[in-house]
């Protein structure tokens, strides 16, 4: 099989392809972290684009169905419906760790020199999605994985703004190195969310302030890990809940 290295590689050569590479656009309807990520989990075609309860699964090995999913995670909810009841299922959330920019000018297909954006994804990211599959978290049959990765993301320049940046379109994003999966099976998995150093009974603010995140994101993260039983309330701070963590 190869190391994890090796099988991504090959799953980024396979679909990506040198030249590709090279320059960062492809023709394919299939967006490429998708693809690459698809490949990567499934090598095997013949188990790709499965028909199963009137869906079709990304991948179905035999064993589990492995659904990649890159953004509107409300969108699986009929889908999760149909599988989840007969069949185990991994949801894979791509997320960014490290990005590169490159500007696409539709007019010329001239693109930019890439530019490392100062922004830096986390585990944490995930959250707003899982949360819009929330009733389905406790299933047993459920598995998420989060998919660290450094890429490079291919942007239009068609925005309303005077650079036209602002409110662009994402054409493409282009794998370049696998970081890090983290797994969730169980609800004791969702532990691994609480920072160590929260010990006593904390608020939104301050558990932001300790797992390094915003604010705005920090009261989702909480809502769920409340939800999954990782963390309690016990008791109010003014109008805002106080937190601990489970034992």
């Amino acid at each position: 099989m190869g190391s994890k290295e090796e099988r991504f590689e090959e799953a980024k050569k396979k679909v990506v392809g040198v030249d590709r590479q090279r320059f960062g656009i492809g023709t394919y309807g299939e967006k490429s972290v998708h693809a690459v990520l698809k490949n990567f989990y499934e090598p095997d075609e013949d188990k790709q684009e499965i028909p199963i309860e009137n869906y079709i699964a990304d991948i179905y090995n035999g064993k589990e169905i492995i659904e990649i999913q890159t953004r509107q995670f409300n969108k699986m909810r009929g889908k999760l419906s149909a599988f989840l009841p007969e069949y185990q299922v991994t949801i894979v959330y791509p997320v960014p760790r490290e990005k590169w920019l490159i500007w696409i000018d539709e007019e010329s297909g001239e693109l930019s020199a890439k530019r490392k954006s100062p922004k830096k994804g986390t585990p944490y990211s995930a959250f707003p999605e899982l949360y819009k599959i929330k009733m389905f978290l406790k299933d047993p049959h459920l598995k998420i994985k989060i998919v660290m990765m450094d890429m490079e993301e291919y942007r239009l320049l068609n925005g309303w703004s005077r650079d036209k940046k602002k409110g662009s379109s994402r054409f493409d994003r282009i794998p370049l190195d696998l970081v890090e999966e983290v797994t969730i099976e169980r609800w004791e998995d969702y532990l691994q969310f609480v920072p160590i150093s929260l010990e006593g009974p904390f608020t939104t603010r301050e558990y932001a302030k300790e797992a390094h995140i915003p604010a705005s994101l920090s009261g989702v993260v909480l809502n769920l890990l409340y939800y999954m039983g990782a963390v309690r309330r016990v008791g109010k701070q003014g109008k805002f809940y106080l937190y601990e963590p489970a034992e």
